[in-house]
């Protein structure tokens, strides 16, 4: 058993790291926004999309640039992170907020479970999150995916979505094959899923994940995320992050509390 912890404490460090930091910036929504803005692009630089895609993909790029001037809000993150086969976990509850110049900080409340799992996951993905904001070469944008209408569903909430199947224009690190939901009314991300097309390590076999939004007050804020990451040494090594939004008082408050 002490082998195999060492394995995996590098597996952590030096796969699942290197995952977090080039995965999970592009979750992150003001990374994705952002970039979006910083690049100025419209559907209209995709010749390949057909008139509905085309109007709901502008729709949404306009969507995403008034979110981006209007901040991010503070939230809470109840976070959870596991290697089954080594019976290792940890659950880290943290307040994530944005100053007035972008800048991202976290204020960890409280945490549970194996130190190595809380150093070599959890902390390297709230570490990604701060340094990876604004990267314009993962954003969900018509210059880096090929966007295909595939129709609409309801959400698990009964909210209406226009369903779009993502494929990357370049086998990077960091993009993926999968599933983007705009919300019908607003235009802004309700749901995403998808796999790495290419991945980071070559301690791993697939990553997948799973993103839901919920839309408040005209902006798309993060609901829940989970990500597996099937590895060749320690089996999966599984990731789940819940979010739910302070307003600025109560995040003061909780801040001068921890």
């Amino acid at each position: 058993m002490g082998r195999s912890v060492k394995l995996v404490q590098r597996l952590l460090r030096f796969g699942i790291t290197r995952e977090i930091s080039l995965r999970f910036r592009n979750l992150a929504v003001i990374g994705v926004l952002g970039g979006i803005t910083a690049l100025g692009l419209s559907a209209a630089t995709d010749d390949t999309l057909e008139p509905t895609s085309a109007t709901i993909i502008t729709k949404y790029l306009e969507a995403a640039h008034v979110q981006s001037q209007r901040g991010d809000p503070s939230m809470l993150l109840d976070i959870n992170a596991s290697v089954p086969k080594l019976r290792k976990e940890g659950t880290l509850r943290a307040l994530r907020v944005m100053s007035n110049v972008g800048r991202i900080t976290y204020r960890v409340l409280g945490f549970q479970g194996d130190n190595t799992v809380k150093k070599d996951v959890i902390a390297r993905y709230l570490q990604a999150d701060q340094q990876g904001q604004g990267d314009a070469r993962l954003t969900l944008s018509p210059a880096n995916y090929k966007f295909k209408f595939k129709g609409e569903k309801q959400t698990d909430n009964g909210q209406q979505a226009y369903v779009f199947q993502l494929v990357p224009r370049n086998k990077r690190v960091g993009l993926f094959k999968g599933e983007l939901w705009l919300d019908a009314t607003s235009y802004l991300p309700v749901y995403e899923k998808g796999r790495l097309v290419k991945n980071p390590s070559i301690f791993f076999k697939k990553v997948d994940f799973e993103r839901a939004f919920a839309i408040r007050n005209g902006v798309s804020v993060p609901a829940s995320m989970n990500s597996i990451i099937h590895t060749r040494i320690v089996g999966t090594v599984e990731l789940y992050v819940n979010y739910s939004s302070v307003p600025q008082d109560q995040a003061e408050d909780i801040a001068g509390q921890s």
